[in-house]
Formats: C-alpha cells, sequence, structure tokens
C-alpha cells in the first residue's frame, strides 16, 4: 500500500508540474473553425468544374467531330478484314490528331473568347460556361440535319423553331449524334463496295478452279491490302472524311 501510495503522490506531481510549465511557457495551439471563412459560391464553383472534368471525354467524343472520324475508321478496318490491324489504340490515337485538326477553329475561338478572358478574370465561371456552350453549338449547328432535331420534337409533341438558334442544347447534342452516325454509316457503305467486288470476284475464281474448301477472304486479303496500298488508301479515306466535314 505504501508503494501505491507513493507512485500516486508522483503522478500528481507530475500533473501538477505540467500545468505550471504550461501556464508559464507558450505553446504552440491548433484551432480548428468549422462554418467559418467558407464561400458556399465558391465551393459549388468547384463541384461544377470537377463535374465537367469528369465529363470531358464524353464531350470530346459526342459533341466533336471525333464520332464520325473513329466509325468511319473502324468501318475502314473491317471491310478490309484485317482484324485488329491498325489496333485499337492506333485507330482512336489517329481520330483523335484528326479531331483535333477539324476543331482547330472552334478551339481557337474557345480559347480567344472565353478560357484568355476567363484566365484574366474578365469574365466568371459561369459565362465562361456559356462561351464554351456556343462555339460547340456552332459547330455541330453546321453538321446536324434538320430532320434528326425534328424527331425529338415529334416525341415530345412541341412546336419546332423556326431558327436553329432556339433549339435547347439536349434536343441539338442527340440529334448531332445521329446525324453523324448517320454519315459515318454513309461514308463506311461506299468504302465496303470496292473490297465486296473484290471478294466476289475471287470466290467466283475459286468456285471455278473447283476450290470450294479454301475460304475466299482468306485469298482475297492480300489482293485487298495490294489494293489499298497502290491507291494510297490512308490518304483517300483521310481526305474524303476531312473534305466531308466542309460539306
Amino acid at each position: 500500500m505504501t508503494g501505491c501510495f507513493k507512485f500516486i503522490i508522483a503522478l500528481l506531481s507530475l500533473s501538477l508540474t505540467g500545468t505550471a510549465l504550461a501556464q508559464t511557457t507558450n505553446l504552440p495551439g491548433v484551432a480548428v473553425n468549422f462554418g467559418q471563412g467558407t464561400n458556399l459560391v465558391d465551393t459549388i464553383e468547384v463541384l461544377l468544374l470537377f463535374t465537367i472534368l469528369t465529363l470531358a471525354p464524353a464531350i470530346i467524343i459526342l459533341c466533336t467531330s471525333f464520332t464520325r472520324i473513329v466509325v468511319v475508321l473502324s468501318f475502314m478496318r473491317q471491310a478490309l478484314g484485317t482484324q485488329n490491324m491498325p489496333p485499337n489504340q492506333l485507330l482512336i490515337g489517329f481520330a483523335m490528331f484528326l479531331s483535333v485538326f477539324v476543331m482547330m477553329p472552334t478551339g481557337k475561338s474557345i480559347y480567344e473568347n472565353t478560357i484568355k478572358p476567363y484566365q484574366a478574370k474578365q469574365i466568371d465561371g459561369v459565362v465562361a460556361l456559356q462561351g464554351l456552350e456556343r462555339d460547340l453549338r456552332s459547330f455541330m449547328e453546321k453538321h446536324v440535319r434538320k430532320g434528326d432535331i425534328g424527331l425529338f420534337y415529334d416525341v415530345t409533341g412541341e412546336a419546332a423553331p423556326s431558327d436553329i438558334k432556339a433549339v435547347p442544347t439536349h434536343y441539338l447534342i442527340p440529334a448531332f449524334i445521329i446525324s453523324e452516325l448517320k454519315t459515318a454509316f454513309q461514308i463506311g457503305f461506299l468504302l465496303y463496295i470496292p473490297f465486296i467486288v473484290l471478294d466476289m470476284v475471287v470466290a467466283s475464281i475459286l468456285m471455278a478452279m473447283g476450290m470450294m474448301m479454301l475460304p475466299p477472304m482468306l485469298v482475297s486479303m492480300p489482293f485487298k491490302l495490294l489494293l489499298f496500298v497502290l491507291v494510297d488508301g490512308w490518304q483517300l479515306v483521310t481526305g474524303a472524311i476531312l473534305r466531308s466535314f466542309n460539306t
């Protein structure tokens, strides 16, 4: 009991000594404040910024020329019958750089009219988003079909406006996607024709020679590649894709 009593006295002495030292010495402290000095508007702007960054891949794919380009390139690979050559990474990368080339005027307009004033703090985030939407809409309005826009007004039962500028963005984007897919499939159909003719010729020759067990696709593939190289196919396909945005 005596030892326990001495141990308790020692603890009390240490606590009293620590209290005295804390009172005579200025120790650094940490203060935590909740709900003070926080601007709710700034927080919402940051949240909107991260939301836009999250949706950036979808915006790049659906609201630019990327959709048409990547679909046409995929049709080109299937028409050649080369399976995974060129690989997906190469096709997507090529489609991205072609999209940058096509969208360069729109990108310059966005940089001059939206990004530079926003960086100079001449406009706020809301005005910057409106400028971004305006420039993307101007590109989509050039390549969207009126019939595709009318589809959504027919579904909703609303009267279609006479001016495309009055079409809401949530109507314009899906109509633009449908228009791009239709154009891409039209170009893909034209790309398929010469290769289908070549397949038919090779199949007829094999049947005439009695080689029915030999797959015509296996024999026609080298001739497809030879034809594609002789006519400089990649240049023709790329030129057709880029010129389709000028019409």
